[in-house]
């Protein structure tokens, strides 16, 4: 697993360490997939102070991301942004994999 199978912007990177600032010195966000949502697949956000040892590690500035291996495939060549906009502001995915997603972007389907 490498890096470049996931990117993250300047601007999720920027709210992602505002995020982590708050949670303590060793706090990561991890990024994983699940079974479910209106698509198939849903993503999943969660602060998590535990590394493991197959975990893919991104780290731009101050944020530092942890995606478990299982979802590195589901996930390869995405980019995690981030939206500020009218109907409100959230983490989006742009993956190259999902040949559909639902309206609000948290679920898809390959």
């Amino acid at each position: 697993m490498t890096a470049a199978a996931v990117t993250i912007s300047e601007r999720a990177a920027r709210r992602i360490g505002e995020i982590l600032k708050g949670e303590g010195s060793d706090a990561k966000l991890r990024i994983s997939v699940e079974g479910g949502g209106c698509s198939g697949f849903q993503y999943k956000f969660d602060i998590d102070h535990a590394q493991t040892d197959d975990d893919l590690v991104i780290a731009r500035d101050d944020a530092v991301v942890l995606v478990d291996s299982a979802s590195v495939p589901f996930l390869a060549g995405s980019e995690v942004d981030f939206v500020d906009d009218l109907i409100g502001a959230s983490f989006r995915v742009n993956n190259p994999n999902a040949t559909a997603s639902c309206g609000c972007g948290t679920s898809f389907s390959i």
